[in-house]
């Protein structure tokens, strides 16, 4: 029996055990990332290594995990891009946290030439335990969803159809919106009630016998904590600045898609303006 021949491009935190996870016996992997170790690494396991091109003309399933639209635009677009190599009938499903207005633009970009181009962004899922680790938002026709599937269940510990094209990612920012607005509670929260000479844990103790506070905040706030104290503020720059980068490219995604639907979301402005300090531990002092 033939193996589908199915893509992955992005290898990072994410997207390398969703990577690893379709290199399997009814699976044939490529993937591709613009850091050469995760790609050997995948491919000791099995994997194909191949360019975004040759993963397009190759590949009948193909996802994209990579950081932000520009990333997305890069790999579709011009004689060599995805879109151009990509043969009609096959599928693209963006597993990154986008704008809805760019998704809706590469969709229609890419149906014009036959290729079905689906939002399937992901977040942990409530147990988010390897290899079955992932909650998939898909927004597409549920036809092409069937065809997605049987790839997408080797990660999925969840797959939610959204609805049509633009649904799913406008689930993920919604996800994304509330989970950095718990953080920024928990962290104020937090500042008031070590200056108040109190723990963490009888914080965390109150909030969740009362439902206010959920194991997501507590473990941002503690793992936060731990992990200052360990590595002073040089590491810890440089192991948590980036999910407080992220943070603000998830805020802005977010906030571009609001403008976009005629919006006005003056919290999460407000958000966006302090999520890499609540990620860095700063701003509280007056």
């Amino acid at each position: 029996m033939s193996r589908l021949p199915v893509g992955f491009i992005g290898l990072g935190n994410m997207g390398k055990p969703m990577a690893r996870n379709l290199v399997c016996d009814t699976l044939e992997a490529w993937v591709y990332d613009v850091q050469q170790a995760p790609v050997d690494e995948l491919v000791a396991l099995g994997a194909h290594a191949g360019s975004p091109a040759e993963i397009a003309r190759h590949c009948r399933v193909i996802g994209l995990c990579v950081r932000d639209d520009r990333d997305v635009e890069a790999l579709l677009y011009g004689e060599a891009g995805m879109l151009a190599q990509t043969a009609p009938g096959s599928v693209i499903a963006v597993h990154s946290t986008v704008t809805q207005a760019g998704l809706l633009r590469w969709a229609a970009d890419a149906a014009a030439r036959g290729i079905d181009l689906i939002d399937a962004p992901v977040s942990r899922g409530k147990l988010g335990k390897e290899p079955h680790f992932l909650c998939y938002m898909v927004g597409g026709d549920a036809a092409v969803l069937e065809r997605c599937r049987p790839v997408l269940e080797t990660s999925a510990e969840s797959i939610i159809h959204a609805g049509p094209l633009g649904a799913g990612i406008a689930l993920k920012l919604c996800n994304n919106l509330i989970t950095y607005l718990e953080f920024i509670a928990m962290s104020e929260a937090l500042a008031i009630a070590t200056r108040s000479g109190l723990s963490i844990d009888v914080l965390a103790e109150v909030g969740r016998g009362n439902g206010v506070i959920n194991d997501r905040m507590v473990a941002f706030a503690a793992n936060r904590e731990k992990l200052q104290e360990k590595l002073g503020e040089a590491g810890f720059a440089a192991a948590f600045g980036p999910f407080g980068k992220l943070g603000e490219k998830d805020l802005d995604a977010a906030l571009e898609t609001a403008r976009s639907l005629g919006l006005h979301l003056p919290a999460t402005e407000l958000a966006r303006s302090t999520i890499h300090d609540v990620f860095m531990n700063r701003g509280h002092d007056a």
